[in-house]
């Protein structure tokens, strides 16, 4: 018999939290839950979970009820009860703030790139072999700015619509991942990287010091 699939969203417990940029992970469990009419939510230890069907697959949807940086507690019990393999059955979706807004990054496994919930978890299960897709927030639009402020921050302006969109994008993806594996989801769904735009002054510095380094060719012939 298949073992339950384990999809985590991460996110923040409380009704203040919704809709911020941190708990786009619980967004996704959300879409997930009403396209696949996924049971519960119920109780389990420090989460909050449903259980169902995606395809042929059984399936465990789980927000942790522990808060973002302690996030490895819920995963943690939760993979121990149900005798999964990270590698093979677990997939956990996070924001990440150095993806543009909309952005998705599969990968089977790596570093917690930074994010407290991710390192949490790499610190609860002791490696970071398992999969996970990571939803862009954008950066901050200052660099001054707190991070904190930003990630507990709403979505406003195009950037709402755009995350809606990629939401319903991510829920395709652990679709994909559950059904036809993480190889085929990540080249479907994996958006390509963009260059980040220099700004306009250090173009122009970088244009102007072109053309003079031209001149300066041209009068040396």
């Amino acid at each position: 018999m298949d073992p339950f699939f384990i999809i985590v969203g991460l996110g923040n417990p409380g009704r203040k939290y919704d809709g911020t940029r941190h708990n786009v992970g619980f967004d996704v469990i959300d879409e997930l839950v009403d396209r696949f009419h996924i049971g519960g939510p119920e109780k389990f230890g420090k989460s909050m979970i449903g259980k169902g069907r995606i395809g042929d697959r059984k399936v465990i949807l789980v927000k942790p009820m522990t808060y973002m940086n302690l996030s490895g507690e819920a995963v943690q019990e939760i993979v121990h009860y149900f005798k999964a393999d990270p590698a093979q059955d677990l997939v956990i979706i996070s924001d990440d703030i150095d993806l543009q807004v909309g952005q998705l990054r599969i990968r089977k496994k790596g570093s917690a790139g930074g994010h407290n919930g991710l390192k949490n978890i790499v610190q609860h299960l002791g490696s970071g072999n398992f999969a996970r897709i990571r939803v862009g927030v954008g950066g901050k639009p200052d660099p001054d700015y707190a991070l904190m402020d930003y990630v507990l921050g709403h979505f406003s302006g195009d950037d709402k619509k755009v995350m809606e969109e990629a939401v319903s994008k991510a829920a395709d993806a652990v679709a994909c991942m559950v059904t036809e594996g993480a190889d085929l989801a990540m080249n479907r769904f994996n958006t390509p990287r963009k260059k980040k735009q220099k700004p306009a002054k250090a173009a122009a510095a970088e244009e102007t010091a072109a053309i003079e380094g031209a001149a300066e060719n041209a009068s040396a012939e």
